[in-house]
């Protein structure tokens, strides 16, 4: 494992979810006027019980030691939900799963999946690896969102089609809520990761290629299975509205299944037995 990207991830993190946080929210006194948003270090190192020092170089990305036990106070200090502690005790514990990953080509979708995929014939379903490169969908899919087949193998990442094809970009009415959520859960696999260098290269060549990319990256959000309500301006079908469910796909592969919803009372079901039949 490369520590250098580790603890660079991990000070970027550290650094974002102290931004967010403001005296009020965790009880302390406002005090002077502030330079910079957020908490300031020696807060946090306050809220969690540990020398401003430690939590100084802990931030600054040093190759320190750590324990559980202070991360839990680090975590609680920081207000962090659990993707979020996942996510900082595999970059502070070095506990990121270090193997050579199959091409994109080996990985096979097993025929209990398939079906699967099948019966959700009016729920739009997408199968993606660690990665986020979509490895399997159904045609509800194809109809909602791309005709994924026609879409070169290592060019399915969906992270990057979600930026870089205008039918993404016009299909969600909010584009950045939806794009929030899946970069989530692409952090949520960085940190577990993190020692596939594909990551730290991917990452970067995303943020020079899409200034919005950088700014949402940096948000810091973890999640590992969001649920949220998405509504979809369709050119064929109009206003679609969509509840996502994002299931993680027990295995070797690390798979992971998002499912499309139709919400009740949208006629949204109805338009997309049209789409799909039409």
């Amino acid at each position: 494992m490369n520590p250098e990207t580790r603890l660079q991830a991990l000070s970027e993190f550290l650094k974002a979810k102290r931004s967010k946080l403001t005296p009020q929210i965790v009880g302390l006194p406002a005090g002077t006027r502030r330079r910079t948003p957020g908490l300031r270090r020696e807060e946090v190192a306050q809220l969690a019980g540990v020398s401003t020092t430690w939590y100084t170089w802990l931030e600054q990305g040093r190759d320190i030691k750590v324990s559980a036990s202070v991360l839990d106070a680090v975590s609680d200090a920081l207000q962090l939900n659990k993707d979020e502690k996942k996510y900082l005790y595999a970059l502070a514990l070095e506990d990121g799963v270090d193997f050579a990953f199959s091409n994109i080509e080996e990985t096979i979708i097993s025929p209990s999946l398939k079906k699967i995929l099948q019966e959700l014939q009016y729920c739009p379903t997408i199968i993606t690896d660690r990665r986020l490169y979509i490895v399997g969908w159904n045609l509800a899919a194809a109809k909602v969102f791309l005709d994924f087949e026609q879409i070169p193998t290592e060019e399915r990442n969906l992270i990057e089609l979600l930026f870089s094809r205008k039918e993404f970009r016009s299909l969600a009415v909010n584009w950045e809520h939806f794009v929030k959520g899946f970069i989530a859960i692409f952090r949520t696999y960085y940190g577990q990761y993190v020692a596939d260098k594909w990551y730290k290269q991917f990452i970067e060549e995303m943020e020079q290629a899409y200034q919005d990319f950088h700014l949402l990256w940096n948000e810091s959000e973890v999640s590992s299975a969001p649920e949220m309500q998405i509504e979809f301006r369709h050119a064929k079908a109009g206003k679609m509205v969509f509840n996502l469910t994002s299931l993680q796909v027990q295995g070797n592969n690390d798979l992971r299944c998002s499912i499309y919803t139709p919400s009740e009372n949208t006629g949204t079901e109805s338009k997309l037995k049209r789409l799909i039949y039409n």
